[in-house]
């Protein structure tokens, strides 16, 4: 489902990704382990196609991420590093222009809204520009985001950082329930217990 060959990216005379080579089976929990500044999020942003790497390949659901990078963002699912939010519209809002980005029909878009509006404790938030909520709230809004075009593969880049236990907790029950129904689930972390907890792999 995820395949590295060699992957590399220098910027200048540092090297911020050193021939990482990564195989990750598709219906798993990847935790991606690491302290900060060891690369993490620059791996995530060469495998979900936003970085060119210097050398090396990505290949995620068989599609190559650096020939194909628009094909590859229609069936993956990506909160990441800072989390990509507009703070002139509310946490609905954020969720209805990702249906559409997605090509979703409305019904659609509204029903996986609710769902995930109700799953992750955001009802009562629905109508808060993202500018006045709290980094819980972001967080999770960004996490609705990812998950709400069914992505095949789901990357997430430090979604525990700086959340409270009970956020922590609903998505951590998320991401298991996702992975039991056959999404690939890819996160970085520099947590143990979170690998200890969740992951059916761990780099």
């Amino acid at each position: 489902m995820i395949s590295c060959r060699n992957l590399t990216r220098r910027y200048g005379d540092f090297t911020a990704v050193d021939s990482l080579n990564l195989e990750v089976d598709a219906g798993g929990i990847c935790v991606f382990l690491g302290p900060n500044g060891a690369g993490k999020s620059t791996t995530v942003k060469m495998l979900t196609g936003l970085l060119a790497p210097s050398s090396g390949s990505v290949e995620v659901c068989g599609l190559d991420a650096a020939a194909n990078p628009l094909e590859l963002k229609r069936v993956i699912g990506v909160l990441p590093e800072d989390l990509g939010l507009f703070d002139d519209l509310t946490v609905e809002e954020h969720l209805l222009l990702t249906g559409a980005v997605y090509g979703l029909d409305r019904p659609e878009t509204h029903r996986r809204t609710t769902q995930l509006l109700h799953a992750l404790s955001l009802e009562h938030g629905r109508q808060t520009f993202a500018a006045s909520c709290s980094h819980g709230m972001r967080k999770k809004t960004s996490f609705a985001m990812a998950l709400l075009p069914n992505p095949r593969v789901l990357f997430l880049d430090e979604p525990f950082e700086a959340v409270d236990p009970v956020t922590s907790r609903i998505m951590r029950d998320l991401l298991q329930t996702v992975a039991r129904r056959g999404v690939t689930v890819f996160l970085t972390s520099h947590i143990l217990a979170v690998a200890e907890e969740i992951a059916t792999q761990v780099v």
